[in-house]
């Protein structure tokens, strides 16, 4: 309909990589209001594992600062920081 603004549906909340998967995969993305999605890998997978890691604190500050620019957690940072030097 003309000049008729189409009402979009709220996303879900997804709470595993698996519902994230089936959403995407099955959804008509066009009925859902995505204005303020941000791209973001999903971090859903537990963390089972931890690291103690001893460095330079002008290293952990500029850590901190890059995360915050990208406006995430430093830990996630770290994470896909060393996920990409794996890949």
């Amino acid at each position: 309909m003309k000049g008729r603004k189409r009402r979009l549906k709220a996303p879900p909340r997804l709470k595993s990589d698996r519902d994230a998967e089936r959403f995407v995969e099955s959804a008509d993305l066009t009925d859902y209001d995505l204005s303020g999605f941000q791209p973001t890998r999903f971090e859903f997978e537990k963390k089972s594992a931890q690291v103690n890691l001893r460095m330079p604190e002008s290293m952990l500050k500029a850590l901190k600062a890059r995360a915050k620019a990208r406006g995430i957690p430093y830990q996630r940072f770290i994470r896909e920081t060393l996920e990409r030097a794996l890949n």
